[in-house]
């Protein structure tokens, strides 16, 4: 039975998005999500909405309609200087109305039916405009939404005060900032069964990754309590990575996990006189501290339901989530369009670059890649909005839906609180502005007034630096850049900007280097945790322990943080190679991880010394190489990132690539199983001279041209008094260059190269090209260069694509 189009109240099983107009876009997503995505397993809970036409019947019934357009029309809408004055007189006019019997015997009767046999459970009433969660306009947190509220008589007040939420401060200023008609915009009160999360957690998922827009990873974040601190960025969340192709394959779609602080826990307080809906944020005791909110299988079903919710919309989601503490069941709460990365191009950016230092004032995560200096204004509240200036860049503890008419004013913002879910990096990437949140002490270490410079350029860390630093900007448009026919690969070893790279035109990563994971986000010596219960020094022990508290098993520590990073980059990539080079540190710098001056040897010469395939197979690093290899299988097999290729680094002779090989196949590593391929560093002139034998050890090769080099002109790169000797271009290092590549191709093997020449020196390009190299692979600022002059090396070569588009444009 068709719908009464002058109904005041609708049940969410008669309300899809076709009823946008009439209750909202918060609204008309629960009803589409409850009447359409419930029969697939997706568990909403179950409310009702009052419609556009219980909102325009309390206008008119208590003749405020016109009272109310007048009151916005005396607004000032260029520096809104009466902003406060005129949206107290709104709320107020709405407020002292009553809510006609009509509309309160529809809201109540709804009510009873949606409690069952409980005439009194509780609920959430929550706001909805009429132009709410439209992809060119969120809406979100602009209007208010109340809590755990239980009787009749909470439920109509709950309401009026949601109605009069239409004209908060910061909605009157969204919707002009937005070119809204104020009296054209309806407010649609949702009420939905509560979900007992105060009793257990609750987060948000985004269907993208929020920094890059990279869409083949859901974000899921949780907190302890009620999801609002996560909304407030009181605290730090849980923060989940998962990739779309492993949870379709039905493979381990975890990628990353990280734990955050979750100092707090909102939950319901007791009744306050009478009156429900108010919340108490409490300390989070220590030990839930340190665990994280959901366990593998809630993740995979959130993720599955975040995915499939995806698709039914046919667009990237914003979704919150929460669980019950009394049943124990997930539940989704509400879903609405992503509104930023959705709408941009990410193949279209612009590059930052900081080029001079200055001493660090404070670090947290960035929010986009900008960066930017100005005065710094620390505020304690939105009250003091007129200390901050336009242009000035805003540092404060956190910040709420009622700071949104102060943000726009702000170069960037700083806060103390908050992770990248948080209302500060929501509206600083609607507003295009760099963010720097979750510092912790930013409003200590920052002084009220002083220039700063905020970059968040790096990856995901953030860092704001004392005084007005140089940078330069460089926009980039990959959309037209022809791809040549030799493969243009990524040189990489930081995870946290390889989602932002893959938008780079590439065929892959040619070079994953292992250290930089392990030195930054590890930080401890294999060998350390493998034999942690052997160690002498306690400071050092005490040291590891800190950093692995969360792991009674120190080997798994080290599997996990490996695996984790590597697969991030693999998922950023996929299904494109991505070729990782086990380990390669000297033992000098080995040493200098925690813990490992107890398990390396002081050599003369490291560069020559202790180094690459050698340590695989010895005693002092073999279990070391049993956990880089485990971590390899968790990426490949568990994950399903079958893209991963394995590369062994400075292997000096064919025997000892064998017992690699060997090794490697008896940790589960087996060339051919599972599309596993095992490449060997062409580096040194051994591996130049009998590449016919290595090829028949190893799967491809990848020519390390500075350690070739190096050890075919007899010079230590290192070295300043010979350093102007070093050159790839030189006669003799260049003839080892070609034979390895002509050995190559005619053992029907795969070969690149990766280094900086290519991209410094079209000469040494077109050298590369003229020889059939398949792959060069440069560092991501060398890349554009590198490119350009591969096509030119092909012109001129003739090895181009004859008849066939190949420019970045045909390939997206």
């Amino acid at each position: 039975m068709k719908n009464d189009p002058n109904k005041l109240t609708k049940k969410f099983s008669e309300i899809t998005l076709a009823d946008l107009k009439s209750v909202g876009g918060k609204n008309s997503s629960l009803g589409e999500m409850f009447s359409q995505l419930s029969p697939k397993g997706i568990k909403v809970p179950d409310g009702f909405a009052t419609t556009s036409n219980a909102y325009w019947k309390y206008l008119d019934d208590n003749h405020i309609r016109e009272p109310l357009t007048k009151l916005l029309s005396a607004l000032d809408i260029k520096s809104f200087s009466n902003l406060k004055e005129i949206g107290l007189q709104c709320r107020q006019l709405v407020l002292n109305g009553k809510i006609p019997d009509e509309i309160t015997e529809n809201i109540i009767s709804a009510y009873h039916e949606l409690c069952g046999n409980s005439q009194r459970a509780e609920m959430a009433v929550r706001s909805s405009a009429t132009a709410e969660d439209l992809p060119s306009a969120s809406f979100a947190g602009q209007h208010d939404s109340f809590l755990n509220i239980s009787g009749e008589k909470e439920i109509i007040n709950a309401a009026q005060k949601c109605m009069a939420s239409l004209f908060t401060d910061r909605a009157i200023k969204y919707k002009q900032d937005n070119a809204f008609d104020h009296m054209s915009v309806a407010l649609s009160v949702g009420v939905q069964k509560m979900i007992r999360s105060d009793k257990a957690c609750a987060g948000v998922a985004f269907t993208l990754e929020p920094e890059s827009g990279f869409q083949d990873i859901i974000l899921l974040t949780g907190v302890w309590g009620l999801g609002e601190n996560i909304v407030q960025g009181a605290v730090t969340p849980d923060e989940f990575l998962i990739f779309k192709p492993s949870l379709k394959s039905g493979k381990k779609a975890i990628v990353s996990k990280k734990i955050g602080d979750k100092t707090k826990t909102m939950i319901y307080a007791d009744k306050n006189n009478g009156q429900t809906g108010f919340t108490l944020n409490i300390d989070t005791p220590l030990e839930k501290r340190e665990q994280f909110v959901l366990d593998e299988d809630e993740i995979t079903t959130l993720a599955k339901w975040a995915f499939a919710i995806e698709e039914h919309y046919k667009k990237p989601m914003d979704i919150e989530w929460a669980k019950d503490g009394i049943t124990g069941e997930l539940f989704i709460v509400q879903a609405r369009p992503e509104t930023v990365q959705s709408r941009k191009s990410p193949y279209v950016l612009k590059d930052y670059k900081l080029i001079s230092k200055g001493n660090v004032l404070a670090k947290g995560e960035a929010i986009g890649n900008k960066i930017t200096s100005g005065i710094a204004r620390i505020l304690q509240s939105p009250s003091e909005s007129d200390k901050l200036l336009q242009g000035e860049i805003l540092v404060t503890e956190i910040t709420s839906p009622d700071w949104d008419p102060i943000l726009k004013k702000a170069a960037a913002i700083i806060t103390n609180k908050g992770g990248r879910t948080s209302h500060a990096s929501i509206v600083a990437r609607e507003l295009g502005v760099a963010a720097v949140v979750g510092t912790g002490d930013a409003t200590q270490k920052i002084k009220n007034g002083q220039s700063i410079t905020v970059s968040c350029a790096d990856g995901n860390a953030g860092h704001v630096y004392d005084g007005i630093l140089k940078w330069t900007e460089k926009e980039i448009d990959f959309r037209n850049i022809s791809m040549p026919k030799t493969s243009p690969m990524l040189i990489i070893g930081d995870p946290e900007k390889a989602f932002q790279l893959s938008f780079y035109p590439n065929k892959g990563v040619g070079l994953m280097r292992l250290e930089f994971i392990i030195s930054n986000a590890i930080k401890i010596h294999p060998m350390a945790l493998v034999k942690f219960g052997e160690l002498k020094d306690e400071k050092v022990k005490k040291e590891i322990e800190t950093i692995t508290h969360h792991y009674p098993d120190k080997e798994k520590y080290f599997v996990d943080k490996l695996s984790q990073a590597v697969a991030i980059i693999a998922c950023a990539f996929y299904p494109k190679d991505v070729i990782v080079r086990m380990s390669d540190f000297k033992t000098n710098e080995y040493a200098n991880l925690i813990g490992g001056k107890d398990f390396e040897p002081e050599e003369e010469n490291p560069m020559l010394g202790f180094r690459g395939a050698s340590r695989y197979y010895n005693e002092r690093y073999k279990e070391g190489f049993r956990l880089e290899c485990e971590a390899m299988k968790v990426v490949r097999d568990e994950m399903g990132l079958t893209n991963v290729k394995l590369m062994i680094p400075f292997c000096r002779t064919v025997d000892e690539g064998k017992k690699v090989v060997a090794l490697m196949s008896e940790y589960g590593l087996k060339s051919g199983k599972n599309k596993l391929e095992i490449y060997v560093m062409a580096e040194i002139p051994s591996n130049v001279i009998l590449a016919e034998e290595f090829a028949k050890v190893f799967d491809g090769f990848s020519i390390g041209s500075n350690d070739l080099t190096q050890l075919t002109l007899g010079i230590d790169r290192d070295s300043s008094i010979i350093n102007d000797l070093f050159d790839e271009q030189n006669e003799a290092s260049k003839k080892m260059i070609a034979i390895v590549i002509q050995k190559a191709k005619k053992c029907n093997k795969k070969i690149g190269l990766c280094g900086q020449a290519p991209s410094d020196h079209p000469a040494f390009a077109e050298f590369l090209v003229e020889h059939g190299i398949d792959s060069i692979s440069f560092n991501p600022d060398a890349l554009i260069q590198g490119i350009e002059n591969i096509n030119k090396a092909e012109e001129k070569t003739g090895r181009a694509f004859k008849n066939e588009s190949s420019t970045m444009k045909a390939i997206l």
